[in-house]
Formats: C-alpha cells, sequence, structure tokens
C-alpha cells in the first residue's frame, strides 16, 4: 500500500513540476507585459512587477488592431471554405467509386507534405498574374487551396466509416447523392466540422510565411506579422512586445476554451485517423 501511495504523489509531483515548466513562459510573457518601460529589464524579467501598468497593452492594442482584423477577414472565410469544400471532397472519395479513386486521392493528401517554401516563388508569380497578389483574397485563396488535403483526409476517413447502406437507403427513398450529403451526411458530421474548424483557425491565425511574404502593405497584414513588426531596430519595448504576444494569441485561446471538447470528441471519433 505504501509503495502505491508513493508512486501515486510521485506522479502528482511530476505533473506539477512538468505544469510549472510549462506555464513558467506564460509567466514571464505576463510578467513584463504589465511592466511599465522604465522597470523592464532583460536580466529581471521573472522578477514580479512592482507597479504593475496596462501601458504595454494599451500601446498593443493601438498598434495591432487593424492587424487582428485583418487576421479575422482571413481567418473566418478560410475555415468555413476549407471545411464546406473538405467535406465535399471527402464525401466523394470516401463513397463514390470511380475510376483513379485511391490515385487522385493520394494525389490530393501529397499536398499536405510539400513544404511551404518550395512553392513560394512560383506561388508569387501565379498570384501576381491573377491580380491577388499583395491583398488579403490572395492570401485567404492560399489558405484555402494548402488546407484542402489535410481537411479532405479528415472529412474522408470520417466518412468511410458510415456505412454505406445508410447512403443506398437513402437513394432507394428517393434522395440524389448530392440531397443524400446534404440531408443524411452532414448533420452527423458535427464532431469533424468543429475538428477543421478549429485546425484552420488555429494554423491559418498563427502562420507567419504566407503572411509575410504575400502581403506588402503594413495596413493588410495579419496579426503575426505586424508583432514581428513591433521590434524596434534600436530600442525594443519589451512590455508592448509581450502584450502584443498575449493579445495575439487569446484568440485561439479562447477556440480551444470553447470548443476543446468537441475538438477531442472529434479526434476520437477517428476523423483524423487512416
Amino acid at each position: 500500500m505504501k509503495s502505491k501511495r508513493s508512486i501515486h504523489i510521485l506522479k502528482y509531483v511530476l505533473a506539477i513540476i512538468c505544469a510549472l515548466l510549462f506555464l513558467f513562459p506564460l509567466y514571464v510573457i505576463l510578467n513584463n507585459s504589465l511592466k511599465p518601460f522604465s522597470e523592464v529589464r532583460i536580466s529581471e524579467m521573472w522578477i514580479p512587477a512592482k507597479n504593475p501598468s496596462f501601458e504595454g497593452f494599451a500601446k498593443a492594442f493601438d498598434k495591432l488592431m487593424q492587424n487582428i482584423i485583418n487576421s479575422f477577414i482571413l481567418v473566418i472565410p478560410v475555415s468555413i471554405l476549407s471545411m464546406v469544400f473538405g467535406s465535399v471532397m471527402g464525401f466523394i472519395f470516401a463513397k463514390v467509386k470511380f475510376r483513379f479513386n485511391k490515385i487522385l486521392f493520394a494525389l490530393v493528401i501529397f499536398g499536405m507534405f510539400i513544404p511551404y517554401q518550395s512553392i513560394l516563388i512560383p506561388l508569387v508569380r501565379s498570384l501576381n498574374k491573377i491580380g491577388l497578389y499583395g491583398s488579403l483574397g490572395g492570401l485567404i485563396v492560399t489558405h484555402i487551396v494548402y488546407g484542402l488535403p489535410i481537411s479532405s483526409l479528415m472529412f474522408r476517413n470520417y466518412y468511410a466509416k458510415i456505412p454505406d447502406e445508410l447512403v443506398e437507403a437513402g437513394m432507394i427513398d428517393g434522395l440524389e447523392l448530392w440531397g443524400v450529403f446534404r440531408q443524411v451526411v452532414i448533420p452527423i458530421s458535427m464532431p469533424t466540422m468543429v475538428v477543421v474548424l478549429i485546425w484552420q483557425f488555429t494554423s491559418v491565425w498563427n502562420d507567419f510565411l504566407f503572411a509575410v511574404t504575400l502581403t506588402q502593405k503594413p495596413s493588410i497584414q495579419p496579426i503575426t506579422v505586424a508583432l514581428q513588426n513591433l521590434a524596434g531596430t534600436q530600442v525594443i519595448e519589451w512590455n508592448v512586445q509581450m502584450a502584443g504576444a498575449l493579445i495575439a494569441a487569446l484568440p485561439t485561446l479562447f477556440v480551444y476554451i470553447f470548443l476543446g471538447k468537441y475538438f477531442i470528441q472529434g479526434l476520437l471519433s477517428g476523423s483524423v485517423k487512416g
């Protein structure tokens, strides 16, 4: 009994130590964002603020407000359209039998493994030719296309678990294939839809490479690029920089807080299992 109790206590101690290690960077960021600029010292970043102030948050919010709006303009249509297109493609690859089905699906999935850096030059030239380079529209199109492989995979694996008899029964009742998808399949797809929405929201909100490459004007850049631009060339206002990092992290944090349980349910339902 004593040995089991000792092991139980050891597990809790290790869990607390791991939690403190993970939370320490958050403490440093929050602590220094609450310090006035005159108190910020790199060598004293873990020392609690003597005179807490929201000066850093005020400056950061003032500088990042437009970029936060830009990020929402970006992630909302990307997340929704990725979910819509991914669900359609996943259903087709899972339930529609046609020639070269598996080969085409493999080619779609192959897009997940193409590094961003390898397609930047042709991507920029293509967007420039169609007049979307340097705009949020071009960034939206890029993220939708690049998000299709993973969203299609999630939906396809989920729909593959749906019995074929359910689709056949819907068609026997007079529904066409699109009707079966819309009236039968979509209502039971909510777990995977939430997973795709959260996945796309998080990845697009945190993207930096595409954002900095495809947008030039500061007025249309997303929050990640603007956050990088907060760093001065000679003097870095660490309190403003860290307050900006917290502000930039809040939307994804709220998404996981309010939708986290649905995300876990979607994962456990087999939506990302091959």
